[in-house]
């Protein structure tokens, strides 16, 4: 029965992208998005100055002192809010960024 519900659901999800995009080939459905709702999207957003994007924001914390020569980021203290762990290696003098989320470490030193 299990069997019949998720291959009925995928006819039902199939039938409905053809409706929605106007499409018969049903290989054309792997590139749901198309570039123009991207492009619209990403233009809306840049006219809109009142909001900072995702880099401004994220630019705006300061980097994070350390006392190790490696951090291990997380992205949040709560890992359900987070990313995957990341350890990076603070050995230049620039801070280092988090790959996932930006966020910057540096050495504390000491001396």
């Amino acid at each position: 029965m299990a069997t019949f519900g998720r291959r009925n659901g995928l006819t039902i999800a199939t039938q409905l992208m053809k409706t929605l995009t106007g499409s018969s080939n049903s290989r054309s459905l792997s590139g749901i998005v198309s570039g123009e709702v991207v492009t619209s999207h990403t233009q809306k957003w840049m006219q809109d100055t009142s909001k900072k994007s995702p880099m401004e924001l994220i630019n705006e914390v300061p980097p994070i002192k350390v006392d190790h020569r490696i951090v291990a980021c997380e992205g949040d203290n709560d890992p359900a809010l987070g990313h995957p762990i990341e350890f990076i290696c603070l050995d230049k003098a620039e801070p280092a960024v988090c790959k996932y989320c930006g966020l910057r470490y540096v050495q504390d030193h000491h001396h």
